[in-house]
């Protein structure tokens, strides 16, 4: 089977968006592992599968339902998607207001600004949850750790560090899969620069590290700003680039999404 799909990125997480009537009918975990591969496959953090409301809906413009590479679903990605609007935004589907349907519920983005394939928006993340207070000690291979949970739309695992010269990979997977977390979490490492910005390494949930992540970067920030780590407006330093989110209650946060290329994945 020839699947289409578009590659996009946004900040360095990138994705592959398929029409949902032009995939495969059965076995979409199987097809989301093989398009997602980078050696046998196109390669991607996840799999994005479109579809357009039914006649007469009129509270969101599409729906998505996210893949990751390892085949299980996410509720939501922020940097996912901020590349399905500016997706619906090319080819005409949406203008400056998109309002796409996660499986986090209907997510609002603005289209800020547009210079060819590169789409610059501000998404609205929602009210995040603190379902654990603020702090848990959660018991690892190497000890006992502060940890803050997080519920952006999909869960998040906190972790405050000093710096970032030991294996948090080892760590990050073991809290992925932690039985703390009976569906597994993602996992942020965060370090207070300022009182303005974080640095950030990413751990997530199907996918093992990545350069960014928009649901991290907004738990990432929640966590922060509650703990008093930081004051709103905060820039989240990722590997791939900033991210600027803003605290009104509702976290708010502004990336790129680009356009990068297209073409068929032989199943």
């Amino acid at each position: 089977m020839r699947i289409p799909f578009a590659k996009m990125h946004g900040a360095g997480n990138d994705f592959l968006l398929t029409w949902i009537n032009e995939a495969p009918r059965q076995n979409l975990v199987e097809a989301a592992k093989g398009i997602c591969n980078r050696r046998t496959g196109i390669g991607a953090d996840g799999w994005i599968l479109i579809s357009q409301p039914p006649p007469g809906e009129k509270e969101y413009e599409a729906a998505i339902q996210l893949f990751n590479s390892d085949g299980s679903t996410a509720e939501v990605s922020g940097n996912g998607t901020r590349c399905a609007a500016a997706f619906l935004v090319d080819v005409g589907l949406a203008w400056d207001t998109v309002r796409i349907r996660t499986g986090a519920g209907v997510k609002a983005l603005k289209l800020l600004e547009r210079c060819g394939l590169t789409f610059m928006l501000e998404m609205n993340m929602g009210q995040p949850g603190f379902p654990e207070g603020e702090t848990i000690m959660l018991d690892l291979s190497s000890g006992p750790r502060a940890v803050t949970v997080v519920d952006v739309g999909n869960p998040q695992c906190v972790v405050e560090v000093a710096d970032f010269d030991f294996d948090w990979r080892g760590m990050g997977a073991e809290i992925e899969r932690h039985p703390h977390f009976p569906k597994r979490t993602n996992v942020s490492f965060i370090h207070p620069v300022d009182e303005h910005t974080l640095e950030v390494r990413f751990y997530e949930r199907g996918a093992g590290e990545t350069m960014s992540s928009g649901t991290g970067s907004t738990g990432a920030a929640a966590a922060a700003l509650h703990l008093g780590r930081v004051k709103s407006p905060v820039t989240v330093a990722t590997p791939a680039g900033p991210l600027k989110l803003r605290s009104e209650g509702e976290i708010y946060l502004v990336g790129p999404a680009q356009i990068i290329g297209g073409g068929e994945f032989y199943l």
